[in-house]
């Protein structure tokens, strides 16, 4: 009986833990773009810190002795070590640095919302959320003809249900009911 409780308990902690890897490899995989806001705190070197920076059209940051950074389509880690490469090359002989997300791309939802528009990214968002803020539905609003456009695939137009995660940049259209 021991062995098969044994199994049991492994089986029910690794269901218990799944979830947070999810999120976890979602946050680590997640591509910065334009509209994301990072902070760049390089320990040590306060003049060289950026708080709040927000990505530029053209994808990049601007930083103190380097200069204009790409960092578009890098998970932060990437934006991390390019950041380190860089201030090695003659500026710092060990540069310690942190690159964080203060704040993600908003999210855009139209249709039949009572406010369509552009709302800042919360984690955690759903579906029903991102209407929620929205205004609510209308009264014309099709509940069962929600579609959502993923930027990072923009051809990819999937119908979603209320309970689905919204992500940074992805746009939601609310169908209108005929009855």
């Amino acid at each position: 009986m021991k062995p098969l409780q044994a199994i049991l308990a492994a089986i029910i902690g690794f269901l218990l833990s799944w979830p947070v890897d999810v999120l976890a490899d979602d946050m680590n995989s997640y591509r910065l773009a334009t509209e994301d806001e990072i902070s760049v705190t390089v320990f040590n070197e306060d003049n060289l810190n950026l708080n709040k920076v927000r990505i530029s059209d053209n994808g990049t940051i601007s930083m103190p002795l380097i200069g204009q950074i790409v960092v578009s389509n890098l998970t932060v880690a990437e934006v991390q070590k390019k950041i380190t490469g860089l201030l090695l090359q003659g500026y710092l002989k060990k540069p310690n640095l942190t690159v964080t997300i203060t704040e993600y791309r908003p999210f855009y939802i139209s249709g039949e919302v009572r406010n369509p528009g552009s709302y800042p990214f919360r984690q955690g968002l759903t579906v029903k959320k991102a209407v929620t803020l929205a205004g609510g539905f209308t009264e014309r609003a099709a509940k069962s003809a929600i579609s959502l456009v993923n930027e990072s695939t923009h051809s990819d137009i999937r119908k979603v249900m209320l309970d689905d995660d919204v992500k940074p940049g992805d746009v939601l259209t609310i169908g209108e009911s005929f009855f």
